[in-house]
């Protein structure tokens, strides 16, 4: 019993680990996400990232029950049964945003990388881009399994690396955090303006149902997805107020917002700089790379799928021949991120998120509330076809 208990709640940690490395990448470790949407916006944020996580723990949790329920863990196959007689219109909607996010998440690690090595070397940031794409084209060719079974080990070293920066910083920083929450104060920013971030925030987070639903599969019963995606709160919460609390020990110097990499600013104007620079600026750069790399690697294998089933001999030579037209894709993919790239960090977060978040509103958001509503929770059409179930008995 406790074996199986010990399992049962292995995999609901795991889960909500997932939806953390989901949401955690190079815009979130080089702190230019919760800047932009969260510190710039005065003492709101000190709240505004629970009510944000709350609002994706909600819609996680419906969509990653929704899927054990019905035993659809494909994100096509699950929007076809999510969406139901509208399926045509809306899963092909929810295409053109995956696409629109497959393009933008690697743009943005590419700048990460870029702007991190453009601060650290004093290059230009078109060369620093251009270097790191250099980098991402020839792992997203040659290492993307490579990437993939060192990914976990990579979250916990980045995690861990965070939490080595920012939490001897907000220690020896609470004076400037005081001086922060005083100054927030004085500014009187509206409520309202924090409120709508949080919320555009939260609302270009929910494409990630599409990476999500595949895990529900590891659930024992569909009432787990509200137990994992309650310990992914607490986890993804209590990282994004860290690091708000991080950045509100440089928030009172004129030049932090004008930072693309608030982190390592802090780090440079706190404690231990010699140590911790290198270290988060490895850190930031390995976060980017990676996710650009699986992101390519998906667009790739989006491009270049295969027609026919290879047969196992095929297959195991396939594992190490790339192709001309795997080359060539990942080429394309690669020249369009550097491309988008340029428009710079903060632009692409600020921009190009909020765009994501725009296009999610009658994508998700609206149809999920529907759901929700017309379904009760999917509830109500077990209790439809009981009583459809009980009157056919009567009529016979």
């Amino acid at each position: 019993m406790n074996e199986k208990k010990n399992r049962s709640g292995t995999i609901l940690l795991g889960v909500a680990f997932v939806w953390f490395t989901t949401h955690f990448g190079g815009g979130f470790a080089s702190g230019a996400q919760i800047y932009s949407y969260y510190v710039r916006y005065g003492i709101w944020c000190l709240i505004m990232p629970a009510l944000a996580m709350l609002y994706n723990t909600v819609f996680f949790a419906y969509s990653l029950r929704f899927a054990r329920k019905h035993e659809v863990y494909d994100y096509r196959s699950y929007n076809n049964a999510f969406y139901g007689k509208f399926a045509p219109v809306f899963s092909n909607l929810f295409e053109v945003l995956y696409i629109c996010v497959m393009c933008v998440a690697p743009a943005v690690a590419f700048a990460t990388g870029g702007a991190t090595l453009a601060a650290l070397t004093g290059l230009p940031y078109l060369l620093c881009t251009f270097l790191i794409g250099i980098f991402i084209f020839i792992v997203a060719i040659f290492g993307t399994d490579l990437v993939r079974r060192v990914a976990s080990v990579l979250s916990v070293c980045i995690i861990v690396g965070l939490l080595i920066v920012y939490i001897p910083n907000i220690i020896a920083g609470f004076p400037q955090i005081t001086a922060a929450a005083q100054s927030m104060t004085d500014q009187h920013l509206p409520f309202g303006d924090a409120l709508y971030s949080a919320f555009l925030y939260g609302t270009f987070q929910l494409s990630n149902i599409a990476v999500f639903v595949q895990h529900a599969k590891s659930f024992e019963k569909p009432d787990d997805a509200a137990k994992s995606m309650a310990l992914g709160f607490v986890v993804n919460t209590l990282m994004m107020v860290m690091v708000v609390l991080g950045l509100m020990t440089i928030y009172t110097d004129p030049e932090a917002a004008e930072q693309s990499i608030p982190t390592l600013f802090m780090v440079q104007n706190g404690v231990g700089a010699s140590f911790m620079t290198p270290l988060i600026s490895l850190l930031i750069i390995l976060g980017a790379v990676s996710t650009a790399v699986n992101m390519v690697a998906a667009m790739v294998k989006r491009i270049c799928k295969e027609t026919k089933e290879l047969q196992a001999g095929q297959k195991e030579k396939r594992r190490f021949q790339v192709t001309g037209k795997e080359i060539a894709a990942a080429l394309l993919c690669c020249l369009a991120d550097f491309g988008i790239a340029q428009f710079g960090l903060l632009t692409l977060i600020q921009k190009a998120y909020s765009m994501i978040a725009y296009l999610a509103i009658p994508v998700i958001l609206i149809p999920y509330l529907i759901h929700m509503i017309a379904t009760r929770f999917d509830t109500r059409t077990r209790r439809q076809d009981a009583g459809q179930n009980a009157g056919n008995r009567s009529g016979k």
